[in-house]
């Protein structure tokens, strides 16, 4: 199953991109004995727009342009479920039991996210109540796919409850 990354912004050349990509690194070889592949990166302007809906739509429009052929949607945002490193690890695991041939999390403008993308998501997560800027939520995210292919592994990196 391919994992991709959907983002509206992007990263500038230095610690934090280099940081996201380590994590990105490290999951593409641990990923691929799972049947993970790809967890490749889709940077997306922001919009132009002059009003926010618009922007978001705007924003919308151009992810859904990004998204691998047959995607299940994981849209990042404040309001969604707030999960645990196993649950996602194991939601994640089940898809491609599954022959899901991919999943794109997304991660949208200074904005947010388009309310019809996140009605679409098969799944709306939350790092956290708190908002945090887009170049953290990347690593983050890049830091818990790496876990996921860690814990699917049994490797110990994970050591959780």
């Amino acid at each position: 199953m391919r994992v991709h990354i959907a983002a509206i912004g992007r990263m500038k050349a230095g610690p934090e991109r280099e940081l996201a990509a380590r994590y990105l690194e490290r999951a593409i070889g641990s990923g691929k004995p799972l049947g993970l592949t790809g967890f490749d990166v889709s940077e997306l302007p922001e919009s132009r727009n002059s009003s926010v809906p618009s922007r978001k739509s705007d924003e919308a429009k151009a992810l859904r342009a990004t998204l691998p052929e047959g995607a299940l949607v994981v849209a990042l945002d404040e309001h969604g479920k707030s999960i645990g490193s196993e649950a996602l690890s194991q939601q994640i695991g089940r898809w491609r039991d599954a022959g899901k041939a991919a999943v794109s999390f997304v991660i949208g403008g200074a904005d947010g996210l388009d309310p019809g993308f996140i009605a679409d998501a098969e799944l709306v997560l939350s790092f956290s109540p708190l908002t945090w800027p887009h170049q953290l939520v990347r690593i983050m995210l890049a830091e818990q796919l790496y876990r996921t292919t860690t814990i699917l592994a049994g490797h110990p990196y994970h050591r959780g409850e």
